[in-house]
């Protein structure tokens, strides 16, 4: 909705009504999130051997060491392969694609990688209809985003991306989902600052879902379980934020 207007002969873009349209859509996004479901289910063209990365487009050559680790350990929760050597002899060959997780609709943190199972969160804007994907925070300490793939590295993926995942999909599913942007103005007026520093968000977080996790779970240490979990790190809304 650009108007042209003429000037010296030549067509001119009214970078003022430009301006005032771009911002009317980044103030009027309502940002709920509304679910979590596996990559492959909801993600726009993810396929069984796309696997996403943050920042620009980078071959396998290029990567750095923490995201080459992040892509070993992807491909051996993926069950494609079953050592390092096979994950990387798997690579060499080209059979895996590497894409930016913002060519999809999605975010991810630091070297991290989402992979096609890994479990994502749903967030869908009520104004304009678009929706947007973040993979799970794994925590503090050794991790896969910063090229962790040790075997308490992948146990600690495949509770996260399945038994937690499960309980989280329960949850969300009671609500009316949950409006990320309100829930991040209380965080900014408690002292987060929405990305680095996200205690009190995760904080916020954690009480809208605990009543639902409580329920939804089989037994009550399964629930305490996770939110331990979710209350134990502060980084547990960064990726709804992001």
């Amino acid at each position: 909705s650009v108007r042209l207007t003429r000037g010296c002969g030549l067509a001119a873009v009214d970078t003022a009504a430009a301006n005032r349209d771009a911002v009317g859509r980044m103030t009027g996004v309502e940002p709920h999130l509304v679910a979590v479901r596996p990559a492959r289910r909801v993600i726009p063209g993810l396929t069984d051997r796309t696997f996403l990365h943050a920042g620009p487009p980078i071959d396998w050559p290029r990567m750095s060491g923490p995201l080459r680790g992040a892509v070993i350990g992807a491909l051996i929760f993926e069950g494609l392969a079953a050592s390092e050597a096979e994950a990387v002899a798997l690579v060499e060959r080209g059979e895996i694609d590497f894409e930016p997780c913002h060519h999809h609709r999605a975010v991810g943190p630091m070297a991290g990688v989402t992979s096609p199972s890994m479990a994502v969160y749903v967030v869908e804007d009520a104004t304009h209809g678009g929706a947007a994907y973040s993979n799970l925070n794994e925590g503090y300490g050794k991790v896969l985003r910063y090229g962790a793939f040790s075997e308490d590295v992948l146990d600690r993926l495949r509770w996260i991306n399945q038994e937690m995942a499960e309980l989280l999909r329960q949850a969300l599913a009671e609500t009316d989902g949950i409006d990320l942007r309100a829930l991040l103005a209380e965080a900014l007026h408690m002292g987060d600052e929405g990305h680095n520093r996200n205690k009190a968000g995760s904080m916020l977080l954690t009480m809208k879902l605990a009543p639902f996790i409580a329920r939804a779970a089989p037994r009550p240490s399964v629930a305490a379980e996770i939110l331990e979990f979710l209350s134990g790190s502060a980084l547990s809304f960064l990726n709804p934020a992001m």
